[in-house]
């Protein structure tokens, strides 16, 4: 049986936190919006916290646009607050989005963009001039070339991971796939 892989590899272009030189890459491509992406992030938050230096994540865009309306523009604040104030401006942002994930109107996300440290006025011009549209874009077709169908949905250095993903699941295969990695 063939197995999904993430087309395009990570590249510098990726939102990442983490060492290239980690152990094991986990990538997910998730949906602000989405409810379970919600339930996964604190789960993502603990297995960084477990792996720490060992584990590389980065986050692509997958807004499932049809189900979540707010889905899209809470990716283009989320990459406007990037473009603005660097990558550790763009984890808060989007920490910030996850974390309370109840209202993404435009207005919210300014103000989320404003806690995250980018003016709440750039991050409204840039989405009503969709500046962030193609970007958004270019990371849900790279997940559709990666077999993604819906989110959240997880890589492990490059191979679709379809096992649960609850803490200790997620934790041991990628410490399998660390250890593969070594060997």
């Amino acid at each position: 049986m063939s197995r999904a892989t993430l087309a395009p590899p990570v590249t510098a272009r990726d939102h990442i936190q983490g060492d290239a030189s980690a152990a094991v890459t986990l990538v997910e491509y998730g949906d602000y919006e989405c409810p379970h992406c919600g339930r996964a992030h604190p789960i993502i938050k603990a297995v960084q916290q477990r792996l720490g230096a060992r584990l590389r994540f980065v986050f692509r865009n997958f807004p499932l646009t049809e189900a979540h309306p707010h889905a899209a523009h809470a990716a283009e604040a989320a990459e406007s607050v990037a473009a603005h104030g660097g990558s550790d401006a763009f984890w808060t942002m989007h920490d910030l989005i996850f974390e309370p994930q109840q209202d993404l109107s435009d207005t919210s996300l300014g103000t989320l963009a404003g806690q995250a440290g980018v003016t709440a006025d750039l991050v409204l011009a840039d989405l009503a001039a969709e500046r962030f549209v193609e970007r958004v874009q270019e990371d849900f077709m790279s997940g559709v070339r990666s077999g993604v169908n819906g989110t959240p949905t997880f890589f492990i250095d490059g191979i679709r991971y379809d096992g649960p993903w609850d803490e200790e699941s997620l934790t041991s295969a990628l410490e399998r796939a660390a250890r593969r990695a070594k060997a």
